[in-house]
């Protein structure tokens, strides 16, 4: 039954696109008037109030993308670059060269906060772990690209900081008491994927409110541009978030906030390499991947105190991934290195981390300058389960970060930051090296600063230094525990906003940002000769790049959105021998040009390239182009009043083409359906 509402909605959706066109054209000439427009609106709207190089994606655009993973929700952030983005395994997130990469799935070099809590797991072989969960969930995502503004939420930061916040209740009862419920329906043609997400809203009073999301998301294996299968892109995963506020005090100056966040993942006869790389050497497995997050937070921002904002935020985070090999499946079953194999494949992979952050915020002048200042100190307990190629153990932490926004004047403001953390490792095996323990510190800390003209440009500036400190994963290299990786960080730029630049009510915004950086004394990477058998590490890494934001929108609802990311890398071993970074992204850029029809309709066609460059393998890949279609209908009138259409056609001409780092081809032409209602 569910197949052929699948096939009916998905057949119909190149025919929404012209219904929804004409009907809102039809509309206006009738009308003359489709509802109240926000002038100089475009898709998305570039930070160019500030030198740290964040872009944040919000609700209405998480809609408007629909997008069948987190990773695909940023994967148009300028420095973003996705290592099989399609499906939650076998895939991560790299951003400026760093984070996901196709052998371990993550370098530890790019955090990923859910509602603040640390998620993620370490080192993995072959396994990507980065995110599961579901777009659904969430109502923003911002990413941090680079390690200026990192501070007040970790160490070790290079590529950046994704960060995803979780849709609360009062999103959908505007504050008041009341019930609201949401239905959400999704279809994709490419794997016959389909989605429904179901929330529950309930405000019992104005201190009180309570959420439940149940999102459930199925797909087959899909097909690339030549119509073949893509190997191991089938998945199935169900996922709840349970969330309830209570505020009280003088006016509501009090919170708690308490939330329970679940994905499972059950794959059966699957490869055990999700990179689909060597899938048949290592045989297939059945695995089991759930991922779980609470959280209990309280926060405190009273009337007319200024020095006070705090927020006291206690998170618990658990990914687990248990498989179990299926005999028959490997063809070096019978060899000597089965036996290994074996043990890699039925193993029981778990991550705990418990975190304690308490954060406040205070605002206060001191002469001409006034200061924004976030301190805080954080208390991290990280344990990993003993498991073949995975080493046990418990990683304590606590750090202290000071960031302080000042402003001087209305053009110039300087932003100084620290953090220190201190970190206690500790094995869970059963002779040397893993149960040793070790005890390593860093301080870190940049500076930047941004100067804004009277005419709307500013330029900015900062340096940063991080150091990512020794994981449980390698706790069998005595060298390793002892030697934190360390990066430094240059970063400028200029931005520019100003509006009624060709016609009234238009608005021109841009953001241009080249940075350098250098990370040294590297653990997580190393050269391996195959003639010698011999392993050298890596000295350094440089990696140098230009991300450019812009967008355009006047008052008749058109609007232009580009974006563009240039960058280059080496890295050089220990005996000096310098080459081309492995895990260098292409050059690529994005054009969006789009028509909104008042509140009811907006219409976009999105353009995106990227130059020749490398698989995770080092092998060349040609460059390509990729031409996608969207649009939201918001019916204000009639039958339809209040559902919200979207429909979308993905890889329009079918191209066949493999992004630089992954490992499998991309999914060829996709149509998407998707109806939403809130009642």
């Amino acid at each position: 039954m569910r197949a052929r509402i699948q096939k009916a909605c998905l057949l119909g959706t190149a025919s929404c696109l012209s219904l929804i066109t004409a009907t809102a054209m039809a509309q206006e000439q009738e009308d003359g008037f489709l509802g109240t427009l926000e002038l100089g609106e475009s898709k998305r709207e570039i930070q160019t109030d500030t030198a740290v190089p964040i872009t944040n994606i919000d609700q209405e655009e998480i809609d408007d993308r629909q997008a069948n993973t987190v990773a695909e929700l940023i994967d148009s952030v300028p420095g973003v670059t996705l290592v099989n983005g399609s499906t939650p395994q076998g895939s991560g997130i790299n951003i400026r060269g760093f984070g996901a990469n196709g052998t371990f799935g993550t370098d530890q070099k790019v955090l990923i906060l859910i509602d603040g809590a640390t998620t993620g797991a370490e080192e993995l072989y072959r396994i990507g772990n980065q995110l599961f969960t579901d777009p659904q969930l969430y109502k923003s995502v911002s990413v941090i690209r680079g390690t200026v503004g990192s501070f007040e939420y970790g160490s070790g930061v290079v590529g950046g900081v994704v960060q995803l916040e979780t849709k609360d209740a009062s999103d959908f009862t505007g504050g008041e008491p009341g019930f609201r419920f949401r239905q959400t329906l999704e279809g994709y043609s490419n794997g016959s994927g389909f989605a429904s997400s179901s929330i529950l809203a309930w405000q019992p009073n104005q201190q009180t409110e309570f959420l439940f999301n149940y999102t459930y998301r199925d797909q087959d294996d899909q097909e690339d541009g030549d119509g073949e299968t893509i190997g191991n892109s089938a998945f199935s995963l169900p996922s709840l978030l349970a969330k309830g506020k209570y505020s009280f005090g003088d006016n509501l100056e009090h919170s708690i906030t308490a939330s329970w966040n679940q994905s499972t993942s059950e794959e059966r006869d699957v490869p055990y390499d999700s990179f689909g790389t060597s899938a048949d050497a290592f045989g297939n497995v059945d695995r089991d991947i759930e991922t779980r997050i609470g959280i209990l937070r309280y926060q405190y921002q009273p009337v007319g105190n200024d020095l006070i904002d705090l927020d006291v935020n206690l998170s618990y985070s658990e990914q687990s991934i248990d498989s179990s090999y299926v005999p028959g499946s490997s063809s070096l079953e019978g060899t000597p290195f089965f036996p290994g194999i074996q043990a890699l494949a039925d193993a029981s992979h778990n991550y705990e981390t418990t975190k304690l952050t308490i954060k406040n915020a205070a605002y206060f002048q001191t002469g001409l300058a006034s200061h924004d200042l976030r301190a805080g100190i954080e208390f991290i307990d990280r344990k990993r389960l003993d498991a073949p190629s995975a080493p046990g153990g418990t990683d304590r932490r606590i750090a202290v970060f000071a960031v302080d926004d000042i402003q001087i004047g209305d053009q110039l403001t300087i932003t100084p930051a620290l953090r220190y953390e201190t970190q206690d490792v500790e094995g869970d095996g059963s002779s040397a090296p893993f149960n040793a323990s070790y005890d390593n510190d860093a301080l870190m800390g940049g500076l930047s600063a941004r100067y804004e003209f009277a005419n709307g440009f500013a330029i900015f500036g900062g340096g940063a230094y991080t150091e990512s400190l020794p994981i449980i994963d390698d706790l069998g290299n005595p060298l390793f525990m002892t030697r934190p990786e360390k990066s430094r960080t240059w970063e400028t730029g200029f931005s520019f906003n100003r509006g009624d630049i060709f016609a009234e009510g238009d608005v021109i915004r841009a953001k241009v940002n080249f940075y350098d950086t250098n990370l040294r004394d590297v653990t997580s990477y190393s050269q391996s000769n195959r003639l010698t058998g011999t392993t050298i590490l890596l000295d350094e890494v440089e990696t140098r790049g230009a991300e450019i934001e812009a967008s355009y929108a006047n008052a008749n609802g058109f609007y232009v959105d580009f974006n563009a990311n240039f960058v280059s890398g080496t890295e050089t071993n220990e005996a000096g021998v310098e080459t081309r970074w492995r895990n260098e992204p292409s050059d690529s850029a994005r054009i969006t040009l789009g028509k909104r029809f008042g509140e009811t309709l907006d219409i976009s066609w999105e353009l995106f390239g990227a130059k020749s460059g490398f698989n995770s393998s080092g092998d060349r890949v040609a460059g390509y182009g990729v031409n996608t279609l969207r649009a939201t209908y918001l019916p204000q009138e009639g039958a339809l009043e209040g559902f919200e259409i979207r429909a979308g056609v993905e890889n329009i001409l079918d191209k066949n083409y493999l992004t630089s780092l992954s490992t499998r081809n991309a999914p060829g032409r996709n149509f998407k359906l998707t109806i939403a209602k809130t009642f």
